[in-house]
């Protein structure tokens, strides 16, 4: 099988192309990548050379490109987005531009050269907020900031085309991913970052928003999972079923490293700043979807991968 990635060089689509890899030894995969700025071609060095892995330097909105790369393609698997909060909060027409019509280019492109399946990734973040109790995939959609909103339409014009032209099409929406390769103005390699280089961390507000935490290589197993399980027309959520307020988080990563509650910088809060995401995760539990390892053990790995890896983030932070 020949499996084409958007935004392979990304973080969740790096770690999806090597576990692909590791997993599937007969099958092919093809890395499209635009390389923006946390597209980078660092994140797969040790696959460049493997004979079942090509790279194509593209943008997901060329619909030339995109046709003649799905030529030959079983299945597409859909990461490359814009995906920081922050950024669409100041500017939000590039997240339109690739999130929703880059993903019409895709679609149209795989539904042309009869595709046989198109994974759409999408986020948690698509529900809005709930201080109490947790979405199902059937919950209203309720987005709260231009990101959010860029993937609901991504996903929900990808969820059209299994409706109207029968694709074979289907989504996952994940929670807060981490883990190695993470570009570092996110909140957990930011903060591992700043510490090593004696920097303080900064804390929005009161620091009492709520993250789910789902280690990267546990949500590949999940999207795996419904590739070769999920059913067209479904959405999967894929929980890291470890919820942590924001102030917690930063205090584990504080004791992980040796430091106090010093390190710790209380900066403005964020625009519409979403109190607390948490999603269900019973349906895809239902493919056989587990975590590999307690989210300590993972969080511990990541920490130590920042530390041994200073070639990998110094040239990205100030």
């Amino acid at each position: 099988m020949k499996v084409l990635v958007t935004g392979g060089s990304g973080f969740i689509g790096s770690h999806f192309v090597r576990t692909y890899l590791r997993d599937h030894p007969t099958d092919e995969v093809v890395n499209v990548d635009v390389l923006t700025y946390a597209g980078r071609k660092e994140n797969l060095l040790d696959v460049e050379k493997n004979p079942r892995y090509s790279f194509l330097h593209a943008d997901i909105c060329d619909a030339e490109k995109m046709s003649a790369a799905m030529e030959d393609v079983d299945v597409v698997i859909h990461f490359a987005a814009e995906s920081h909060v922050d950024r669409a909060i100041e500017d939000a027409a590039i997240f339109l531009r690739t999130n929703v019509l880059g993903t019409h280019t895709l679609l149209e492109a795989a539904r042309k050269n009869n595709v046989k399946k198109f994974l759409c990734i999408s986020t948690d973040e698509v529900y809005g907020h709930t201080l109490d109790g947790s979405f199902t995939e059937e919950s209203t959609l309720n987005p709260r900031n231009p990101y959010a909103a860029s993937k609901v339409g991504s996903e929900r014009l990808a969820y059209s085309y299994s409706q109207t032209y029968g694709m074979n099409v289907t989504i996952t929406r994940s929670s807060n991913n981490f883990g190695p390769y993470q570009f570092p103005e996110k909140m957990l390699p930011l903060f591992v970052t700043n510490l090593i280089r004696g920097k303080k961390v900064p804390v929005y507000g009161d620091g009492m928003n709520i993250r789910d935490w789902l280690f990267v290589e546990d949500n590949c197993h999940g999207i795996d999972l419904v590739l070769q399980k999920g059913k067209s027309g479904e959405v999967y959520n894929i929980a890291g079923e470890h919820e942590l307020p924001n102030m917690e988080m930063t205090r584990t990563v504080l004791r992980e490293m040796g430091k106090g509650e010093d390190m710790i910088q209380f900066v403005e809060d964020r625009k519409g700043h979403d109190k607390r995401y948490s999603i269900d995760a019973s349906k895809i539990k239902g493919l056989g979807f587990a975590h590999s390892k307690p989210f300590v053990v993972r969080l511990k790995e990541t920490i130590e991968w920042y530390k041994q890896n200073e070639w990998w983030w110094k040239p990205l932070v100030k």
